[in-house]
């Protein structure tokens, strides 16, 4: 496999020049050379110019409306990992590639190829060999990634078989999902917990996720200017903005707005009246905006340590699990399923039912349709 590592030199600062969004200009600049002079479309392109374009070049008139930063960023790491492995272990993955075409490795690979790298990379792969697994879910999203990118090099015609049809399909069952079913009773533990120990900053992170169900991702955006007055119906909202840089306010309870004030008063900051609009609503001890990573290692941390001082339990708990808990204690609430999708903003009814999935397989049980005396005097 020596003629991959001398002819495909795109391994080397590969995740550095995928995120250099200033090579997207010049790149138009020769697809429009192209279209002028009747060339094939990417002609000029290498692989790696390739992928800069798959992810960032701008396919909606309203930038706000294509991927967002994170989700590039997902596709930057996956994309930029699966080039690495296919060089570094193509003998391994039994890439038998004899000849590169064009100097491409992306048109001299096959479906087969596509096919071999996934069996190798659940079976395989130093993370895998180090007695660890990946989990279904994490498979699922390497194998979207991929197959989109492949079909995207297929349809515009820089490849001419659409050999993302050689991976596998890696769909996750309902029962593979991890549980992140947190009950009112659990919720409230959590709360009393950290409200006792007078840890006001994880108090108010806690609450303001459970009561709003928002993303980790978007409590880091939140800014000054998005706690906003509900002119409609009074109080306050947060002006959230979610994926696909799609908003949707989020009405707060008086309690929550009070929490917030109780983490600002707690972190040393101005109350919103008079502090800067773009500044950060959550702040890090540095007065920065907490990092989505950092957010859930430091909840994560937080609650761990207190559950071992309170119960001896060793647990974990991430920010996206109050989410989860924000769609179950709704719908024990008896709120439209309907309703709750809109409230977390979810694209698919599906999504917002794998949620659900437990609290529909109770309410749902046979037991529940049983009448008075359908056991003598047991029931």
């Amino acid at each position: 496999m020596k003629v991959i590592k001398q002819n495909v030199p795109m391994v080397d600062s590969l995740k550095e020049h995928l995120q250099n969004k200033e090579l997207v200009p010049f790149l138009q600049q020769h697809l429009d050379e192209a279209d002028k002079y009747n060339t094939p479309k990417f002609q000029r392109f290498t692989d790696t110019d390739m992928m800069v374009w798959f992810l960032h070049h701008q396919s909606n008139i309203d930038r706000k409306k294509d991927r967002s930063d994170r989700t590039i960023r997902e596709y930057e790491k996956e994309l930029s990992l699966f080039v690495e492995q296919l060089v570094q272990y193509a003998n391994d993955i039994n890439l038998d590639i004899d000849n590169i075409i064009e100097g491409s490795l992306f048109k001299s690979l096959q479906t087969r190829h596509l096919r071999r790298y996934q069996e190798w990379l659940v079976s395989r792969s130093p993370y895998v060999l180090k007695n660890k697994k990946y989990s279904p879910a994490t498979i699922e999203r390497k194998t979207t990634i991929i197959k989109s990118f492949f079909s995207f090099l297929y349809k515009e015609g820089y490849i001419n078989e659409p050999i993302h049809f050689g991976l596998k399909k890696a769909t996750v069952r309902l029962d593979e999902r991890p549980n992140r079913d947190l009950g009112p009773q659990e919720v409230e533990f959590i709360l009393d917990a950290f409200k006792d120990s007078k840890h006001f900053i994880m108090f108010s992170i806690v609450y303001v996720l459970v009561t709003t169900g928002i993303r980790n991702e978007e409590f880091c955006k939140l800014q000054v200017k998005d706690l906003k007055k509900d002119t409609i119906l009074g109080g306050y909202y947060l002006d959230v903005l979610g994926k696909g840089n799609k908003r949707r306010h989020v009405p707060l309870k008086s309690k929550v707005i009070d929490s917030i004030k109780m983490f600002r008063n707690v972190r040393g900051i101005s109350h919103n009246e008079t502090a800067e609009p773009s500044a950060p609503l959550f702040c890090t001890n540095s007065g920065k905006h907490y990092s989505p990573s950092y957010l859930s290692q430091y909840v994560s941390k937080e609650i761990n340590k207190m559950y071992i001082e309170r119960k001896g339990e060793n647990i974990k708990v991430t920010p996206h699990y109050f989410r989860h808990a924000f769609a179950i204690i709704s719908r024990l609430n008896q709120v439209d399923v309907h309703d709750i999708k809109r409230s977390l903003g979810h694209e698919r009814l599906e999504t917002t039912e794998i949620y659900l999935t437990k609290v529909f397989e109770k309410e749902n049980h046979a037991i529940h349709s049983w009448k008075p005396g359908s056991l003598g005097e047991y029931i």
